[in-house]
């Protein structure tokens, strides 16, 4: 059987009284942190971009979707595009491996929900089906296709768009099938701008998005869609991971190893890759004195050292720059404590810079991903070393845990507290109402239009 098939079979079947208990309170925490992230991205200058384009583009619509924290409605593929911009302000949306799909996802399934008028019982089978039809697929191959230059979030993210948008017009498995296979064709997305320290990054989300939805009304509409899309010998898996697709393996994991229980969140506004060297820096400033730091040694794995941007020392000109680099984001912890939005985009801080140009990044296999060891010599001779070892299993927080991240964060961004409680009791449970009760929540933002 081809991957696209089984694939597809697998997210038609998809029902919310059929899944797992422990896979369904996943996808509810991963809503909850996705819409809960997005309101504390309000102030971030992505969306309002992506916003002049979608109404460039596409125009206001009286019965589109809303384009998130601005009041106007466009399309849906033009809000799909904006609001998953504003779901990646601060670069604290949720993380499954190396990809981001809740930014593509849950702002797709919303603007179709409310654009369309689909029952949004089924926002949390769509949501299912996408993460696992993307992260299967990055779980497989990302170790090949990122350290070639290709970034996850786009490349995955297409195919798990359009599996969750055809999961939501529950469309047969036949036509699934047509919608991923279109995906695999029109998917793609590089690293470059995390080098160069500019947004392109923040919008390919919505991008991929868009694709995922252009996918599954082309096959809703009838499109004739390779087969053999994935696996086929001019394929995507061939064409981007230079590897044999093997098609038996990948499909018995369907159903079996939950890529929704790999999805991890963010407790500060840095690239996931920096998480834990950001916890690590917090631990040892507070062991460090008054006295200065002569030199400090960071072993990572080399999969991380070796992303785009992450050994940047600067110069920084955009946040952009400074949440990938892990010599920025460990001197601006030891300096100035946990990170925020704010002092992430201090640009010409002097000590931040000083310290910067005496951290040696190492690349040691030795480390696993999402751990690290920070060695510290002061100036008096003494030596500090923080070790930290994390896995998937320490972000990979509960429902209480999101809830508090996000109105930290909701907190720090001047978000009306009162809007998480209306949030939470939609994402628990979403029927009845729509989308409305979120957008309700949008509108409750500061400076939000009505």
């Amino acid at each position: 059987m081809e991957l696209s098939k089984s694939i597809a079979e697998f997210v038609a079947a998809i029902e919310v009284g059929q899944l797992p208990a422990d896979v369904l309170e996943k996808a509810r925490t991963s809503l909850l942190n996705s819409y809960g992230i997005a309101l504390g991205c309000h102030a971030t200058p992505y969306a309002p971009v992506a916003r002049r384009a979608a109404i460039a583009m596409d125009g206001e619509m009286a019965h589109g979707a809303t384009l998130l924290g601005d009041g106007r409605k466009t399309s849906v593929a033009g809000a799909a595009l904006a609001n998953s911009a504003l779901f990646h302000g601060r670069a604290q949306e949720d993380t499954c491996g190396a990809a981001h799909f809740g930014a593509i996802l849950v702002p797709l399934l919303t603007a179709m929900i409310e654009a369309h008028g689909y029952p949004v019982e089924r926002l949390i089978p769509a949501l299912v089906a996408g993460y696992e039809a993307g992260g299967l697929l990055e779980v497989s191959y990302s170790p090949r296709t990122t350290p070639a230059g290709l970034r996850a979030s786009p490349l995955y993210g297409a195919v798990a768009a359009a599996a969750a948008a055809a999961r939501l017009m529950q469309l047969p498995a036949e036509r699934v099938a047509a919608a991923l296979s279109n995906a695999a064709a029109f998917a793609g997305g590089t690293l470059q701008s995390f080098d160069d320290g500019t947004d392109e990054w923040r919008y390919q989300v919505g991008v991929a998005g868009r694709i995922g939805y252009l996918a599954a009304h082309l096959a809703n509409a009838g499109s004739v869609s390779a087969p053999r899309a994935f696996e086929g010998r001019t394929g995507f898996v061939q064409a981007y991971a230079r590897t044999a697709c093997d098609v038996e393996a990948l499909a018995a994991r369907l159903g079996r190893d939950w890529s929704i229980h790999r999805v991890t969140f963010k407790p500060y506004p840095v690239c996931a890759f920096n998480q834990t060297p950001v916890t690590a820096a917090l631990q040892l400033r507070e062991r460090i004195d008054d006295g200065a730091i002569r030199q400090v040694r960071v072993r990572m794995n080399p999969y991380e050292t070796g992303y785009a941007g992450m050994d940047s020392k600067g110069p920084f000109r955009s946040l952009s720059g400074t949440l990938m680099s892990i010599p920025f984001c460990i001197a601006n912890t030891l300096r100035n404590g946990i990170p925020s939005v704010q002092n992430m985009t201090v640009y010409d801080d002097p000590d931040v810079n000083a310290l910067i140009g005496r951290i040696d990044l190492i690349p040691d296999e030795s480390v696993n991903r999402l751990c690290c060891v920070i060695e510290v010599e002061m100036e008096n001779g003494a030596r500090l070393a923080q070790e930290q070892l994390m896995t998937v299993a320490d972000y990979a927080y509960d429902w209480d845990t999101v809830s508090a991240l996000v109105r930290r964060v909701g907190a720090e961004t001047g978000v009306p507290q009162q809007v998480y409680d209306q949030l939470e009791a939609f994402a628990r449970a979403p029927g009845g109402t729509g989308v409305e009760p979120v957008l309700a929540c949008f509108r409750a933002l500061p400076g939000a239009a009505a």
